[in-house]
Parts: structure tokens; sequence; C-alpha cells
């Protein structure tokens, strides 16, 4: 029996061989003359690892999944059905426009000098706050935060009395679990410093932020959470340094490291500000008392910022339900180079920054609202404390 070898013959068609010859040859040129173009131009109309980075903000992890699910549909079952899909036009038009159609100051961000320094970023917003109740933070030359001036001390005593609260319910025992300090420790109130209007010029000594820093710690400790505190003299600190005030948190920072050293326990490290904003903006009423709203500080240049970012959530959103407004909302400050960006928040993923009110608002006002935050801090950390497991203090 004879054997037969199969054959294929393969016909080319000559048109289309051509026809993906010159696409291969016209892809080539067109790489390399946009190639051409990109680093020909001037540095500042190239398109850099930044701007891309600026783009990929635009996108959220649900995002990020909806692009997955184009290849792979099962990414897609991960969304909640409020999940929208991204508005790449939108971002595309921001990248090569820098232009913000959600932000009407990206149309002026370029054009006036300094703007950079108020052109922060809001994470989260509060009842009514938006780009045009903006934080205030001011930077004062070194003499003047060194200045000697009078302060009202007599009205501050009156105050800063209470009444005895009843022993918390639980309590993390000989524990101290909450580090407080103040990296602008001098951060003062204009209505206890005598003949001083400016907002700048609101600093002194004594009378200042530490005394909300130990109003926090007392309120923390009746709700049984063991807390330290740290009322280093930050500006001195700088003056003996040579350094300039930007550089407060390289002073507060090595504090905090060594707290941390000492005390294997700490977990939650807050630093408390006030904000440099009038009154109309740093005060609400609840039932027609006024209370110091606050707001929280978020460094970005923190590549671990979200779990920071996470724990200020849960505490504005609690704030909102309790009090819709009294908490501004969670912001991050411009980057520029005289902003620290870190704000020691690397150090701790349970660190917070809060700006409790501003320059014009009475340490009573403050106060009422370091007790409805101290309340709120409380029920989430106890929270966290029974799912991570039984708190190992004292039970009352």
């Amino acid at each position: 029996m004879k054997g037969y070898r199969s054959s294929r013959i393969v016909i080319l068609n000559g048109t289309s061989l051509k026809k993906s010859v010159v696409a291969i040859i016209l892809g080539f040129i067109l790489v390399f003359a946009v190639s051409g173009v990109m680093t020909s131009l001037k540095p500042e109309y190239r398109v850099s690892s930044s701007s891309i980075h600026e783009f990929s903000k635009r996108f959220s992890g649900e995002s990020l999944l909806h692009i997955f699910g184009y290849t792979n549909a099962y990414f897609t079952q991960g969304l909640s059905s409020e999940a929208k899909a991204p508005n790449y036009a939108s971002a595309l038009f921001e990248l090569t426009t820098s232009l913000n159609l959600d932000d009407p100051r990206s149309l002026i961000r370029n054009e006036i000098p300094g703007f950079a320094h108020y052109d922060g970023e809001i994470l989260v917003a509060g009842s009514g706050v938006n780009y045009t109740d903006m934080p205030v933070e001011s930077s004062p030359p070194m003499e003047v935060l060194l200045e000697e001036r009078q302060a009202s001390i007599i009205e501050l005593e009156e105050e800063e009395e209470g009444e005895n609260a009843p022993p918390p319910a639980q309590t993390t025992g000989d524990k101290r679990t909450v580090f407080i300090y103040h990296s602008h420790s001098r951060e003062s109130f204009l209505p206890y410093l005598e003949g001083v209007t400016s907002p700048n010029a609101a600093s002194h000594p004594e009378v200042n932020v530490t005394r909300l820093g130990k109003k926090l710690q007392g309120e923390l400790i009746q709700r049984g959470i063991g807390t330290d505190i740290d009322t280093t003299d930050t500006a001195l600190a700088l003056k003996n340094r040579g350094w300039v005030y930007g550089q407060s948190y390289d002073v507060t920072r090595p504090i905090v490291e060594e707290a941390m050293a000492g005390n294997q326990d700490l977990n939650y490290l807050i630093d408390i500000h006030r904000d440099s904003g009038r009154r109309k903006s740093t005060t609400m009423d609840i039932n027609g008392v006024p209370h110091a709203r606050l707001y929280f500080v978020i460094g970005k240049k923190n590549q671990n910022y979200e779990k920071n970012q996470y724990l200020a959530e849960q505490i504005h959103n609690k704030l909102e339900k309790l009090h819709p407004g009294l908490s501004k909302g969670i912001f991050v400050p411009p980057a520029v180079e005289t902003r620290n960006g870190i704000y020691n928040q690397d150090l701790s993923p349970n660190s917070m920054l809060i700006e409790v009110g501003g320059v014009d608002n009475t340490f009573e006002e403050m106060n009422r609202t370091l007790e409805i935050f101290a309340e709120v801090f409380g029920e989430i950390y106890w929270q966290a404390e029974k799912v991570d497991g039984e708190p190992e203090g004292d039970a009352q």
C-alpha cells in the first residue's frame, strides 16, 4: 500500500503583506516622533512622573477594579452596587490641561504668586465645608514667636475648675497607650493676650495649646485610657538649635520616638494644634452653646497615610452623626517646601494631628469640644480593644 504525504499550500496576499509592513514601519516612525517631541519640550511642558502620579490619584481602588474588570469580570464582583465607573475623560482632561472641573482653584493655581501656600486638599469635608473654608496655618518669624507677652491667667484658672468624675467602666490599668504632644507648643489665643490682635502674633510660653493637651489627657484618663503627655517648649528648642519654625516637627520627632521606645504599649499619637482662622470659621453653636470646631491634618508624604486617614475618618464620621459641622473634616496641607508633609505620622498607623479651634476661641469653647472628642475617641478605642482582644487592664 502506497503512503501519501499530505501538504498544505499557504497563499500570501501580496497587498495585505505590504499593508502590514507599512503599518509596522509607520508605527515605529510614530513612536520615535512622539518620543522626540516629548524630549525636546521644555521641562515644564513634559509629562513627568509627578504628572502621572497626579493622574493616578484621580482613580480610587474601586476605579482600578473597574479597569481590571475589562479583562477579567471576576474583579468587579467585589464592587458595591453603588460603585461608579471612573471618569476617564475628566482625568485625561485634568492631566493635559491641569484644570480640575470640580476645583475652581485650578483656574488660578499657577497665576497668583503665593497661592501654593493655600492650595490644600480636602480628603473628607464636614457639613458645609468647601474650598472657601480651608484651614489657615501661620508661620510666624522666630522673633515674633519668642516675644514676651502678657496673658490673662486668672480667667484660665476659673475656666479649668471641674467636678470629680465617676470611675471608668473599663481601664487600661497601668498601661499608657496614648501619647499627646504639641509640635507648635506656643500657639495661643487672642482673648488671653493683652494688646495682641494679629493671628500671627498669637503665641505665649504658658497660655497655649499645651493646656488643651492637658485637658484631653484628663478626659481620656476619666474614660480609662492611660495617657502620657509632653509639653516641651518647641519654640525655645528651635531657638537653641538655630532652626526655623518649619522644623518644629523635627524637634518633636525624637521626643515621640523616645516615648515609644520607653513604652511599648503606646499605640495612639495625638499632636494638638489650633487654627489661625478667625472665629466665624472656627466656632459653631450646639444647643445655643458655642463650641470650637476641629479638623484633622493628614501628611500625604507618609506612604502609609491611608491608615492614619482611616482613624481620622472613623472619628470624623461619629462626630458628624452627633453634631454635624463640629468636625470640619480631613485636610492635606499645601505641598510647599515650607511644610513638613509627614508630621511624624509615619511613626504609628494611629497617628493624628488635630487642630482645635482658632485664634479667637476661648478655652471654655475648646474644652467643650475636647470632651466630645474624648467621648467619641473612647468609643472607637474600646471597640478596637474588643476586636483585637479583651483589654488587659483592670475592669471596674
